[in-house]
């Protein structure tokens, strides 16, 4: 299955529309053909061919509330699960979610949860959206320049023309380079530095964006978004109980 097959097979049919016309280009063959090639030098490539597009499988263009930026998926085994700054289930807390748990919990009194899966903020609104979609594993950026920023740049113009009120976290200089793709006027951008332990604490702790972005909402009539994260499911399906 290519790359436009898969996106057809897990994006929420609310994106079809808006995408139609930017998965009939062709670079987007020219980035498949570049993944198959890489299997076939059996290179690993993360997150799993079924969570590349987890990020618009989750979240419902029709409810689209807020937009966090990331640069490419963690690229260690099993951790990526196509929702940038998020882990799959059963995954180490990595630093940089670990300092977003630190501001949430300074910004608005929430506890961190046990687990770094951040679906349930996808299933509000947040679109939780990587420039780059793919890695190789252990290999950070090795996928960049291959036509996913195109595509991701393309979804960014999009949801600044099509929608209004959406509140775009930007963290760090390379998410701060897209805030020329969004319309201000009708969009709130809140640019800090990255949660990156390396820059968290030259603006990131403090910078409240969690709760500006709620009362942003708030203010447009719109339901805030619930930061809190639910606990985590076993692989039985049951819930762990945080205690």
């Amino acid at each position: 299955m290519n790359i436009v097959e898969q996106a057809h097979y897990q994006l929420d049919r609310s994106w079809i529309g808006v995408l139609e016309s930017e998965l009939d280009k062709d670079y987007l063959t020219e980035l498949s053909d570049f993944l198959v090639q890489e299997k076939v030098l059996n290179k690993v490539i993360y997150p799993p061919n079924e969570m590349v597009f987890a990020a618009f499988k989750h979240t419902n263009f029709d409810d689209l509330k807020v937009v966090i930026l990331g640069q490419d998926p963690y690229h260690g085994a099993g951790q990526a699960n196509g929702l940038c700054f998020s882990v799959a289930a059963g995954n180490k807390t990595p630093p940089s979610l670990r300092n977003i748990f630190k501001e949430l919990q300074t910004d608005l009194g929430i506890t961190p949860a046990n687990h770094g899966c951040l679906q349930s903020w996808a299933q509000q609104g947040v679109l939780l959206l990587n420039s780059v979609m793919t890695v190789e594993k252990g290999d950070p950026g090795a996928h960049a320049k291959q036509g996913w920023e195109r595509f991701t740049d393309q979804v960014i113009r999009l949801v600044s023309e099509k929608t209004t009120g959406v509140v775009f976290m930007l963290w760090g200089s390379y998410a701060q380079e897209k805030a020329s793709l969004i319309d201000a006027s009708r969009h709130l951008i809140l640019q800090s530095t990255h949660p990156s332990p390396f820059s968290a604490y030259r603006g990131f702790f403090g910078s409240k964006h969690f709760s500006l972005a709620n009362n942003y909402l708030k203010g447009a009539g719109v339901e805030c978004i619930d930061w809190q994260l639910p606990a985590e499911q076993n692989a039985s399906g049951q819930i762990t109980l945080e205690l």
